[in-house]
């Protein structure tokens, strides 16, 4: 997307980048990780087994945080300080009756075995999870390929029938937010985000895009559709890659912060954006009533 195709002149881009790089000095500190699900992912060090913890707090992660970390909690204590060690030496049996009992919102039990199932089996072929992911193999400018692959990985080795709440797939037309958070955490690697997978390449990470971010992406022009949808994160990282072309993630944490933690303002934020870029009104506010999904 061209510089006239989000509204920005390049040096109102020059300033805009400025702002969230101060954001990003200001916020993106371990401080401001609570409430957050990954504040359950760092306390495991070993790359094994902290890529299993990622993907069920990732995959958890939908619904009231407390909630969010309430049930991840429960999980990760039944899996241990190992839970790569813990898998290894379960059955599907053992499984199922440790999360016979286990539900968050509409995820049940089954759903959960499947994922742990899947993700045993995949780790066992592979070695890592991360191997698994890279023998997906595809090329592009993002992992949206590798990702279609993965999780139909996942999908075939859970022995689940139908539908798991967990797993969704790009080719759906979903965003797939959870997966991309995974990706982000196991990738990335700065004062928040802990990485893992030193194999993986940042540049080609998509934004998780849950409503805030949805919002932030439709309030700067970076998007006029209405679904926070796969076509939207396309668009929204292609947006922040011209921002940091290497890392186009780098700004997730620091700006969901201000629609997640009650201590900071979304609209606030989106203020000091407009501020930033020499007080002009933001692309948004520049095409009333153009807003359409594509």
């Amino acid at each position: 997307m061209s510089r006239e195709g989000y509204g920005f002149s390049p040096a109102e881009e020059a300033c805009l980048r400025e702002e969230l790089e101060r954001l990003y000095r200001e916020y993106n500190r371990p401080e401001w990780i609570s409430p957050d699900p990954l504040e359950c992912v760092l306390p495991f060090k070993n790359p094994l087994d902290r890529e299993i913890a990622a993907l069920v707090a990732s995959s958890l992660a939908y619904g009231r945080v407390r909630q969010i970390l309430k049930s991840v909690g429960l999980v990760l204590e039944r899996l241990g300080k190992s839970p790569r060690t813990f898998l290894e030496h379960s059955s599907r049996p053992q499984l199922e009756r440790d999360f016979s009992s286990f539900r968050h919102r509409f995820t049940t039990g089954e759903d959960l075995v499947g994922l742990l199932w899947g993700v045993r089996r995949l780790c066992l072929l592979h070695g890592s999870l991360e191997s698994a992911f890279l023998s997906c193999g595809r090329t592009g400018e993002t992992y949206v390929g590798e990702m279609e692959s993965f999780i139909g990985k996942i999908e075939e080795a859970s022995g689940n029938r139908g539908k798991n709440s967990l797993l969704c797939r790009p080719s759906q037309g979903s965003a797939c937010k959870r997966h991309w958070l995974f990706l982000k955490w196991m990738v990335r690697s700065d004062a928040v985000d802990p990485g893992g997978w030193s194999r993986c390449d940042p540049a080609r990470l998509l934004i998780p895009l849950d409503t805030h971010m949805h919002r932030i992406g439709k309030a700067l022009g970076f998007t006029r559709r209405n679904s926070a949808d796969l076509k939207a994160a396309v668009e929204i990282t292609g947006n922040f890659r011209r921002m940091s072309p290497g890392d186009p993630a780098r700004y997730d944490f620091v700006l969901t912060r201000f629609g997640i933690r009650e201590d900071l303002s979304l609209d606030e934020l989106l203020r000091g954006c407009k501020a930033a870029a020499g007080g002009v009104d933001l692309p948004e506010d520049r095409h009333p009533g153009k807003e359409k999904d594509g």
